[in-house]
């Protein structure tokens, strides 16, 4: 079928969206979600047939793999959706105007949504709840690591969609090439916003190449600064989680920062590291306090500061030594990606500072990155984590997939 067409087909659908209620959309989506815990072995089957295809030592490896307790955890994360308030119809503001005119200005779908992803067949499921309860239909164009996954899902939810009679091009998966992706990029007539969920690479190529609206999202060079007044235990437990909880998640730890008055702690703050063999990278300084301390076979020096831009999505990170806070900020500033850092400290005028000073849409004290997530903040799943400036920031749920409208009442006013 014509790329066109199925636009023209998602766009004449996402229009009918609009006649359903909470209650119905919420019904569906506790169906889909019924739908996936009885159709584990079918969407892990298709899972599979993408796994074969990649080296389990790829850094998306982890992103593309299911597992029963992952799909489990996609049907509950798409019950959660349905419990949320609605974010449809709210009355952002409201006034009535000398001359009797009342205006109101009211919280509505975008339209159509597009998302461009890579290897995460999860993200198939997480925007179609979120769409669907903001009364949204969505493109979905993944990258051909994970096309089966993403197919068995996609054909899943509108299989539950037609056996309710709601048409099932409310939801589409474009084919997994290049030219699906230009194409959709240039849909100004069908596609409202598109939000581009992957690598720098991806979300690059998509800001440059959008005809439509985009929120970049996603990519993050994340870090956490030891301060000379952190806690060590709380820090190493800090370093840890966000590091190795799940390495390949854009929130997940690039680069430690440790004020040089702590050097000699360093050992100790990077000892769980060792037990999961995470590579450190670091400067002269952090080199010389970790050797003899931390595994030779694990442990390399910088040797060019573009290192310090890089998101590792894997065992591997950074560790910088500074002389002050302000060296850190300087640091952040240079390489950061404006996604998440965190500061471990005692020192309450240290963590305002850092706080006030931080251009980063989440910003912790004495707490792990690993908390950058719409389910975290208590927003249901998310579609994104926005590291723009403009509109959305930070984990996107169901009120930042909508927009608004003016609705103006008069009984015969006219303008002079």
């Amino acid at each position: 079928m014509a790329l066109e067409v199925i636009f023209q087909k998602v766009r004449k659908a996402g229009r009918s969206l609009a006649l359903l209620t909470d209650e119905e959309r919420n019904k569906l989506l506790n169906l889909v979600a019924d739908a996936v815990d009885s159709n584990i072995a079918l969407l892990l089957s298709a899972n599979e047939k993408d796994l074969s295809r990649m080296d389990p030592a790829n850094p998306m490896y982890d992103r593309l793999l299911l597992t029963e307790d992952r799909l489990r955890e996609i049907a509950q994360g798409m019950r959660q959706v349905s419990r949320l308030p609605s974010p449809l119809g709210r009355v952002l503001k409201e006034s009535t105007l000398p001359n009797g005119m009342t205006l109101r200005r009211v919280s509505v779908p975008f339209g159509v949504i597009g998302v461009v992803y890579e290897a995460r067949p999860n993200v198939t499921f997480d925007v179609f709840a979120l769409c669907l309860k903001s009364g949204n239909a969505c493109i979905l164009k993944c990258g051909k690591d994970a096309i089966d996954s993403c197919q068995a899902g996609v054909d899943l939810i509108r299989e539950v969609l037609s056996e309710l009679g709601i048409d099932p091009n409310i939801v589409a998966l474009l084919p997994a090439t290049h030219e699906a992706t230009g194409e959709m990029l240039r849909a100004v007539d069908y596609i409202d916003l598109c939000i581009p969920r992957g690598s720098k690479r991806l979300i690059d190529f998509v800001r440059d190449t959008a005809k439509i609206p985009v929120i970049e999202t996603g990519a993050g060079v994340v870090h956490c600064y030891f301060d000379n007044a952190g806690d060590i235990t709380i820090g190493r437990d800090i370093v840890d989680n966000a590091k190795t909880r799940r390495c390949s998640v854009c929130n997940a730890l690039d680069c430690l920062i440790i004020h040089a008055d702590r050097l000699q702690d360093l050992p100790e703050l990077c000892r769980p590291l060792a037990a999961k063999n995470v590579l450190i990278h670091a400067d002269s300084r952090a080199f010389e306090a970790l050797k003899g301390a931390y595994p030779d076979n694990l442990l390399t020096p910088v040797n060019d500061d573009d290192e310090w831009h890089t998101e590792w999505l894997s065992m591997q990170m950074g560790v910088k030594t500074v002389d002050s806070l302000d060296e850190a900020l300087d640091h952040i500033d240079a390489y950061g990606s404006g996604h998440s850092e965190s500061i471990v400290t005692e020192n309450t005028n240290h963590a305002r500072k850092f706080q006030q000073m931080v251009d980063a849409a989440c910003v912790y004290v004495n707490t792990p990155t690993s908390f950058t997530d719409g389910a975290q903040f208590g927003l249901g799943a998310e579609i994104g984590i926005s590291t723009q400036k403009l509109g959305a920031r930070g984990p996107m749920a169901l009120e930042e997939i909508t927009t608004y409208k003016w609705l103006i009442e008069g009984h015969g006013q006219i303008r002079s």
